[in-house]
């Protein structure tokens, strides 16, 4: 079973369950504020979630620029906190996924433009990480630090 058309949702408690912040410190948990994510699909079976985020305080994003909150914020979705699912139980389906309006209709908008640039960096990740194309230590601590990809080598690197 796929997700329907939408392309907004919740990460479901199955997936906090599996991933706990002991383990896993750099994923998102917050008690009572789960990952609204963008939900990106892959032609490798697996699904790319990158979460909408109030405050980013790096580059490794797509800013929103048309909402009252992003201009007061610097609101967007944050490709350094990505969470990649191969099984839709860690999407809550049930859920209503809700977002500022005004970053709902950009997020539509630009998403040719906001898929090609997640993908990139999912892809530039993996480069590095099979020594296809190396980054300079520099320019790899600058874009991954703090990224969440490593907790998800066996997805990403499986079709590699």
């Amino acid at each position: 079973m796929r997700p329907s058309n939408h392309i907004i949702f919740y990460l479901s408690s199955h997936f906090y369950t599996e991933y706990p912040p002991t383990h896993y410190p750099e994923l998102m948990h917050k008690t009572n504020r789960p990952y609204l994510c963008l939900l990106i699909p892959t032609n490798n079976g697996y699904y790319i979630c990158v979460p909408f985020r109030s405050h980013i305080h790096h580059r490794n994003a797509y800013f929103f620029k048309h909402s009252k909150r992003s201009r007061e914020m610097r609101s967007g979705l944050d490709y350094s906190k990505i969470v990649m699912i191969q099984d839709i139980k860690y999407l809550d389906l049930e859920q209503s996924a809700i977002v500022d309006r005004d970053e709902y209709k950009e997020c539509y908008a630009q998403l040719p433009k906001i898929t090609q640039a997640v993908k990139r960096y999912v892809s530039r990740y993996a480069d590095h990480i099979t020594g296809r194309k190396p980054l300079h230590p520099q320019q790899f601590a600058r874009l991954y630090q703090f990224s969440t990809l490593p907790y998800f080598h066996q997805i990403l690197l499986s079709d590699q």
